[in-house]
């Protein structure tokens, strides 16, 4: 199971790369990390997302409020909003230009650049729905692809 690990930490040089030698140290593996800063210029927020159980989990959450550098940690992988940010420049074809834009439009996704050949289309959401927009968008054949990590809020008055 994935699970979504919220991590409010100081924001200067080094952190990041504290958190994640922590990770490597331990043999977790991180399928997706975003870093940004939050409402005041001195803390990040970063959003992890790791594989395993709740043990992994308890155990990644522990040594994490171990750093120095870590001011809160919250496991948040069942009461939150998650989004996601993608970037598809996807292969367009003249006959083919109304299709991808309808589709664009059903999964409420922005054409954010459009070529003579290509159009990059800007599409939000969690996981699910960025896979599945990707597997439609293969059959026209996706020349660039990137995605941003999970980012994450717990939902509710809580901080």
């Amino acid at each position: 199971m994935k699970y979504t690990i919220a991590a409010l930490v100081e924001n200067k040089p080094g952190v990041l790369a504290r958190v994640a030698s922590l990770f490597r140290r331990r043999g977790f593996n991180i399928d997706s990390l975003s870093v940004g800063r939050t409402e005041r210029e001195d803390l990040s927020r970063m959003t992890i997302v790791v594989e395993g159980d709740e043990k992994v989990v308890e155990q990644v959450t522990k040594q994490l409020n171990k750093l120095i550098d870590v001011i809160k940690v919250s496991d948040v992988t069942k009461n939150a909003v998650e989004r996601e940010l993608c970037l598809v420049k996807v292969n367009v074809q003249p006959e083919k230009r109304g299709e991808i834009i309808e589709l664009a439009n059903i999964f409420r996704a922005r054409i954010v650049d459009v070529s003579r050949d290509s159009f990059i289309i800007e599409i939000t959401g969690d996981e699910e729905k960025i896979e599945a927009f990707i597997d439609l968008m293969r059959q026209y054949g996706i020349k660039e692809l990137a995605r941003t990590g999970k980012v994450a809020m717990a939902r509710g008055s809580k901080k």
